[in-house]
């Protein structure tokens, strides 16, 4: 099984730091002129389970109810054999896309853009009219789900992109994407020790800062789920089963945070959550074909996953500890 670098020469600087390539394809949502038009069964949302920027995306599909305006392709956590970074579809029938018809992502981004030269990234939402690929904006693509896309959102959908709030969950998202969720990757794809040691000591600052937010309130924003839970909760889910060993993240464990840990126990529980984290998914990935330190390929026991499912406790700290989330329809 060949390990395929997950970082191009351009992602690395001279110092070795790791900065995350920009997306290719990024054009809004809307109604406006330029815009891509939102309407049901016109696009593919492919993703991996393994990747947290494609998990979110899943998440907040299923929480609007999005699931039959949507579709969804998944792709094999082993990465194909192939000399580039690629996904493929060997989960499926003939090893490809039902929908689609194509093999690897690869296709759809380079029926896009025969010149793209970057990695292919999921999540990617492809248009089935041309089986191109019209958005792998990750950082985008959930606030997306949850404004453009509301006249096809269900009864009672959550609103987690309050707007009294946005200001504020924006400055949040911002602080738990380069700290955390791209803050373990700066520190597993570091190539000097110096860059890694910054990366590591950016995670565990981090931690440290939303461990004491969160001695007081259930969520991050309090009461109720926000975009920023669902952002947050990606990386907390993966932490202990592939970054702190692969990733080199090993000061402390989530286990070890009382308030992290109990937080992403509570998110868990929630079926849009748990019901789309596939732990084996991820540790095949991130130890059987994303790094280059497990040359024999074997795979982690542990560690025990059943703890996941341990009471939380951390309804004690809302004052509406039956309801995690607020809907649009009571706000209005």
């Amino acid at each position: 099984m060949a390990v395929v670098d997950h970082v191009t020469n351009k992602e690395v600087q001279q110092n070795g730091k790791f900065e995350r390539q920009p997306n290719r394809f990024t054009t809004p949502f809307g109604d406006g002129e330029g815009e891509l038009p939102v309407e049901a069964g016109r696009y593919r949302l492919l993703w991996a389970p393994v990747c947290p920027w494609a998990n979110r995306s899943i998440i907040v599909r299923e929480l609007m109810g999005l699931e039959d305006v949507i579709s969804v392709g998944t792709l094999d956590p082993i990465r194909p054999d192939v000399p580039w970074s690629d996904w493929s579809f060997t989960l499926d029938e003939d090893d490809k896309d039902p929908v689609l018809g194509i093999k690897l992502l690869s296709e759809a981004y380079k029926k896009a853009d025969p010149d793209y030269d970057g990695r292919f990234t999921v999540p990617a939402l492809v248009d089935v009219t041309t089986g191109k690929v019209v958005n792998n904006d990750y950082f985008n693509l959930t606030l997306y789900f949850e404004t453009k896309w509301d006249k096809f959102h269900k009864e009672g959908a959550p609103d987690l992109y309050p707007e009294e709030l946005r200001d504020q969950i924006d400055e949040l998202n911002a602080f738990i994407f380069h700290d955390v969720n791209n803050g373990v990757y700066k520190a597993g794809f570091a190539k000097s020790q110096e860059a890694y040691e910054d990366a590591f000591h950016l995670v565990f600052n981090a931690f440290d800062k939303l461990e004491e937010r969160l001695s007081e309130k259930r969520f991050l924003f309090g009461d109720y789920i926000t975009e920023s839970d669902v952002r947050l909760y990606v990386t907390l889910a993966r932490f202990d089963v592939a970054y702190f060993n692969g990733f080199r993240v090993n000061k402390k464990m989530l286990k070890d945070y009382p308030n992290l840990w109990g937080y992403a126990r509570d998110l868990y529980e929630e079926k849009a959550f748990g019901g789309n984290t596939d732990f084996d998914a991820i540790k095949k990935h991130y130890h059987l074909c994303c790094l280059e330190t497990n040359p024999l390929n074997i795979l982690p026991a542990g560690p025990d996953l059943s703890i996941w499912k341990e009471p939380h406790g951390r309804e004690k700290l809302s004052k509406d500890p039956e309801h995690k989330y607020r809907s649009k329809k009571q706000i209005r």
